[in-house]
């Protein structure tokens, strides 16, 4: 369910570092948006945010991507310094935490703006190490920004990644997971849910990141799980489609069985049934497993189960999968056969 304490704009106002905002002080905080990284899952959302009526800017390095929003009369900029200086809040959907590290703090980074216009709201929505997004939190509201910014009009970071993947993203139904300032995270639910259905807090800097390891972690376990079951059914003679059935009735029902099932010919419009094209790549898979096993030593945290869940997806890529949606761990780790569609 969606985070129970809702921002009533109408009825109080929000203490921001020593400032307080009325209503229309915050919807006025909103009106232009910049978003950076158009890529599946990016340019899907930045879309999301145009017909809900906010006034959108974007970047990308990739000119293609940029294309579709110039041909729709989106105005794209070239750095995201840029994006900062047109916008009240800016919004980063990237691949990785170095890519993220350098749209913030690379030479044309979003906090090397010198212009006196700036955003007040920074919401990155990658899938990144929780110390990264911490790091960058850290940056963004130790007035990094410009020299002669009062401390009391320090912008504020959110780390909000996503969990539904292109499907969902494309629907407006995302979940987004948002760690940073509870009353920042209030005064943008509007935008939260102008691109997905739900968003929880999670409290702190970097836990928005932390929770979508995690969820990302339970994914990849959930996936192999229910791929390994599925082949071995297929291997002593009972078809995926009929364990999907008892799958999806009983108590091995999940995510990855009765809305993302892996096995090609099981479920229409899923990966598995364009030869696992589009949808989440193994290789992005495999960063995130990366990232948790990474934390889970840190937190000196057993976590066997991460460790055989990141040699797989590993093996995936290497052998040529990287691109492939990651239930394709079916057919190219157990040798899972495809079905025809009933």
């Amino acid at each position: 369910m969606r985070n129970s304490s809702v921002f009533k704009l109408s009825q109080s106002q929000s203490q921001y570092q020593g400032r307080s905002f009325s209503s229309l002080d915050v919807q006025s905080r909103l009106k232009n948006v910049g978003f950076i990284g158009l890529g599946n899952m990016g340019s899907r959302m930045a879309t999301n945010l145009l017909k809900s009526g906010f006034r959108v800017s974007v970047h990308d390095m990739n000119g293609v991507a940029a294309k579709q929003f110039v041909d729709r009369g989106v105005l794209v900029k070239e750095t995201p310094m840029e994006i900062a200086e047109a916008s009240d809040v800016v919004i980063t959907m990237l691949p990785s935490s170095t890519h993220v590290m350098d749209v913030y703090m690379g030479p044309n980074g979003l906090l090397h703006s010198s212009s006196a216009l700036q955003p007040w709201l920074f919401i990155d929505s990658s899938t990144i190490d929780p110390l990264t997004s911490r790091k960058i939190s850290l940056s963004v509201s130790g007035c990094a920004l410009k020299e002669k910014l009062d401390c009391q009009e320090k912008p504020f970071m959110l780390d909000a990644p996503v969990s539904g993947g292109i499907l969902a993203a494309e629907a407006g139904s995302l979940t987004f997971m948002v760690g940073g300032s509870e009353e920042a995270y209030l005064a943008a639910e509007s935008l939260f849910l102008s691109m997905g259905r739900d968003s929880i807090y999670c409290g702190g800097a970097g836990n928005g990141s932390v929770a979508k390891i995690c969820n990302n972690l339970a994914m990849a376990i959930s996936m192999i799980g229910v791929s390994e079951a599925l082949a071995v059914g297929q291997s002593l003679g009972v078809t995926a489609s009929t364990l999907s059935r008892i799958f999806n009735c009983s108590t091995a029902r999940c995510w990855s069985s009765d809305t993302y099932n892996p096995v090609p010919g099981v479920m229409d419009g899923v990966p598995s049934s364009r030869d696992y094209q589009g949808g989440f790549a193994s290789k992005l898979m495999a960063k995130d497993l990366d990232i948790a096993a990474a934390s889970a030593n840190e937190a000196a945290i057993k976590h066997p189960l991460t460790c055989q869940a990141q040699d797989i997806f590993h093996k995936l890529c290497n052998e040529g999968n990287e691109a492939k949606d990651f239930s394709c761990v079916f057919r190219h780790y157990y040798g899972g056969k495809d079905e025809q569609f009933h």
